[in-house]
């Protein structure tokens, strides 16, 4: 995928931007994941005062939920990295921001720590969603991902997508919260069939040992956590279809609905990264590319 420039409408091989995301929104629809209005913002007093008390503390806390490469602790060094964690080192050091305390906790409990204060943003890669749009507010997104499996060496399966996995009756996981659960759904596997599994090194385990077929979520974890394994392999990285509609998967920062003026503040100095390239050459040591970059915004996802 080229990534598409301000003018052009659209993305993924000529499909048009809307049409891509209103054909997503009808097919997880069918799955109970759209009809969800963005969370109110107007009772934020002025944008919040956030932004205006990480600066005077100079420490911004960072919610994480160790997804290789999104966000995660190094096991070696013992510090926060990932994609997310570069960005938001850049950026709310442009912001006057220049400390970071990593929160860790469960992928499916990051909004709701965010909503009570346990920390000041999302910094995981979490996609945007309309549901998560009802809840939170995001940044534009810095990303956007196709999908993947870690199988056995060799594929023995041949599981290439999820109409793979309905077929041949695999026994299968992916992450809690994780989206692609309601792809492979809307694919035709059994929800009973699907295990849960609390992230990718506990599915990459489970494919060595043999109790699954596929562990499956986005290419970039499934990629970086087979790299260099023994017995498993990433297969090749695919844009799910559901209902005859292409799935785009976007992910950004989540912010406080109370923090518009800290989300734009982020917002601003994204673009701007996006522009001149920055954004790419911070997140290429991750294992992102040009194809991974976008110019779609959280208006359209959220709206989608």
């Amino acid at each position: 995928m080229v990534r598409p420039s301000r003018k052009t409408t659209s993305v993924n091989g000529g499909i048009s931007r809307r049409a891509l995301l209103l054909g997503g929104a009808v097919a997880l629809g069918s799955l109970g994941l759209a009809g969800c209005s963005r969370v109110d913002t107007s009772a934020a007093e002025d944008g919040g005062d956030l932004l205006d008390r990480l600066r005077s503390q100079g420490v911004v806390r960072l919610g994480i939920a160790s997804e290789v490469p999104y966000s995660y602790i190094d096991k070696d060094s013992g510090k926060l990295t990932g994609q997310a964690p570069a960005i938001a080192e850049e950026i709310f050091g442009r912001l006057g921001v220049d400390s970071f305390q990593p929160v860790l906790t469960e992928f499916g409990s990051l909004i709701p720590g965010l909503r009570v204060g346990q920390f000041d943003v999302v910094a995981a890669g979490m996609w945007i969603t309309p549901e998560r749009c009802a809840q939170v507010i995001f940044s534009d997104p810095d990303y956007v991902a196709k999908d993947a499996f870690i199988v056995a060496e060799g594929n023995p399966l041949g599981l290439e997508s999820y109409t793979d996995i309905a077929e041949t009756g695999a026994t299968v996981a992916t992450g809690p919260g994780w989206f692609q659960r309601d792809y492979a759904i809307g694919n035709g596997v059994a929800p009973g069939k699907i295990g849960t599994l609390p992230d990718q090194l506990a599915g990459l385990t489970a494919v060595r040992q043999g109790r699954i077929d596929a562990f499956f979520g986005t290419a970039p974890t499934m990629v970086s956590a087979a790299r260099n394994t023994a017995g498993v392999e990433a297969t090749e990285p695919f844009t799910p279809v559901v209902d005859g509609e292409e799935q785009i998967g976007a992910g950004g920062f989540a912010f406080s609905p109370t923090e518009t003026r800290l989300r734009d503040a982020f917002n601003a100095e994204l673009h701007e990264m996006k522009e001149s390239g920055q954004l790419l050459e911070i997140v290429s040591p991750f294992g992102f590319t040009e194809e991974d970059m976008t110019d779609l915004t959280a208006e359209e996802l959220c709206d989608a």
